[in-house]
């Protein structure tokens, strides 16, 4: 299981949305929190007035910035233990045209190649280190995707794959968990964090960190707001779940 408090945690995507809440709570249980991200004011927000929380900076698509961060991560945080992989972005886009895909590229280099150089980068230490965990973000369309946000649905679809072949592998070594959130009141997309039909942020926080203190830690971390996508195709409502998706 994860360990409540003690841990040394990194937290990509620190800066705003889940990774500001999973850092604070973190901090506030008594572990030591290191949250990055691109934008050091907005890090600088999350750590304020919480003497543990410290900031990087970081852009996870960079592949070379990243090998150079975790090296001096691992030195100046030793006892480094828990990696949360949360950084994302989520445009809309129209797949039914040729189009400038640059954006499509993007979400694919921080959603899907970032998570992957960050644990690359980080996993012969984590192998090593007491009370391992690794916890990967997906989403709820990972399982039923938003046809307007595909390439952020396929990336995290791609996150859900990649997570099961990493605790499969790492199975005694590293404890390997994912975080899939249903659709939460943040600044994911513009105006979500008023949104209606989508889960207050406390709430889904609150929520999730109740199973992350579970002993034992569940391989997935569902809220109930997501398992209608995560059970989608089991139960048979995967057509309707995707109409739903669709029409919003």
């Amino acid at each position: 299981m994860m360990k409540n408090s003690g841990n040394t945690i990194l937290v990509t995507g620190g800066g705003s949305g889940i990774g500001r809440e999973y850092a604070q709570r973190w901090h506030d249980a008594g572990n030591i929190v290191i949250v990055a991200g691109r934008t050091v004011s907005d890090l600088e927000e999350t750590a304020k007035g919480r003497e543990n929380i410290h900031v990087r900076q970081l852009d996870v698509s960079d592949a070379g910035q990243v090998a150079s961060f975790a090296a001096k991560l691992i030195e100046d945080f030793p006892a480094l233990n828990v990696l949360m992989n949360n950084a994302g972005i989520m445009p809309y886009e129209d797949i039914t045209q040729a189009r400038d895909l640059s954006d499509a590229k993007k979400v694919i280099s921080i959603n899907l190649m970032g998570p992957i150089c960050l644990t690359d980068a980080l996993i012969d230490h984590l192998r090593h280190a007491d009370d391992a965990v690794l916890i990967n973000v997906s989403s709820g369309l990972a399982f039923v995707p938003m046809p307007k946000a595909a390439t952020y649905s396929a990336t995290k679809a791609a996150i859900h794959s990649y997570t099961v072949s990493l605790r499969k592998l790492l199975e005694g070594q590293v404890e390997v968990i994912e975080l899939a959130p249903p659709g939460v009141q943040t600044e994911l997309t513009p105006g979500q964090s008023h949104r209606e039909g989508y889960m207050p942020l406390g709430d889904f926080i609150s929520e999730s960190m109740a199973q992350f203190a579970q002993d034992p830690t569940p391989e997935e971390v569902l809220v109930d707001n997501v398992k209608p996508l995560r059970h989608a195709e089991k139960d048979g409502s995967f057509d309707e779940k995707l109409d739903m998706i669709a029409s919003r």
